[in-house]
C-alpha cells in the first residue's frame, strides 16, 4: 500500500473523531461524536434506502478503554467478551480488568463458547465467507489492508470459527448489534489489544 493512501486514511480518521459537549441521542451521555462516509445519513430507525445508515453518531464515554473491577475466576491474559454490555475485557489479575467497548453480532448471529486465539495480523486482508456473499453480493470477493478495509488496523483469529476480533472503518457503531458475528472494536483499542495477546490466549464469549 503507498504511503499517500495510508496518509490519507489516518487524516480521514483523525477529521472524523471529533470533541462535543451535548448528546445528540437520547439516553446518551456526551462522548465521541462520528462523522459518517460521505453521502451516507445516520438514523436512528430502519434505513429506507442504500445510502442511510441505522447507528449512533454519538458514542457513550462508558466504551472508553478504561482499568476496572472486575472479580473472576479466569487467569490474567485471558479475554472475555461480554456480548449483552458490549464489553470486551482483558484480565489483569487481583480482580481487575481492561475493559474495551464493542460491536457486536445483530440479531439472528449471536453465538458463545470458549475458544483459543489461534492467529494475528496487521492490516488484514478480508475476503467475505460464502454465506455472506450470499447475503450481500455486492460485496468485493477479496479486498486488500489498509484504511478502507472493514476489518480495520488488527484482527485477532478465533479458534476455527469464522469470526475474528478486528478494528472497524465504522467508529460509531461500537455499543450496538451490528455485525454478522465478529466482535469489533475501534482501531486505536484493537492497536493497543493486538499488542498486549499472544496466539493462544483464551477467549471466553458470553
Amino acid at each position: 500500500m503507498g504511503t499517500k493512501s495510508v496518509t490519507r486514511g489516518l487524516l480521514a480518521l483523525m477529521l472524523s473523531v471529533s470533541i462535543v459537549g451535548t448528546s445528540m441521542a437520547a439516553g446518551l451521555q456526551p462522548g465521541w461524536r462520528f462523522a459518517p462516509p460521505p453521502g451516507v445519513t445516520i438514523v436512528d430507525h430502519k434505513p429506507q434506502h442504500a445510502l442511510a445508515l441505522q447507528a449512533n453518531m454519538q458514542v457513550n464515554p462508558i466504551y472508553l478503554r478504561q482499568v476496572v473491577q472486575y472479580p473472576t475466576s479466569e487467569r490474567s491474559g485471558t479475554l472475555v467478551v461480554d456480548t449483552r454490555a458490549h464489553f470486551l475485557y482483558f484480565v489483569l489479575g487481583d480482580g481487575r480488568a481492561l475493559r474495551y467497548g464493542i460491536g457486536v453480532a445483530k440479531d439472528g448471529f449471536e453465538w458463545s463458547g470458549t475458544h483459543q486465539i489461534t492467529r494475528k495480523a496487521e492490516w488484514p486482508s478480508w475476503t467475505p465467507p460464502a454465506e455472506m456473499l450470499r447475503r450481500r453480493p455486492e460485496l468485493p470477493r477479496f479486498m486488500e489492508g489498509g484504511p478502507d478495509n472493514p476489518l480495520g488496523a488488527r484482527a485477532l483469529y478465533i479458534g476455527s470459527t469464522l469470526y475474528r476480533i478486528h478494528g472497524t472503518t465504522e467508529p460509531w457503531s461500537i455499543g450496538q448489534n451490528v455485525s454478522s458475528g465478529c466482535i469489533r472494536m475501534t482501531n486505536a483499542d484493537v492497536i493497543d489489544l493486538y499488542e498486549r495477546v499472544k496466539v493462544y490466549t483464551k477467549v471466553v464469549v458470553l
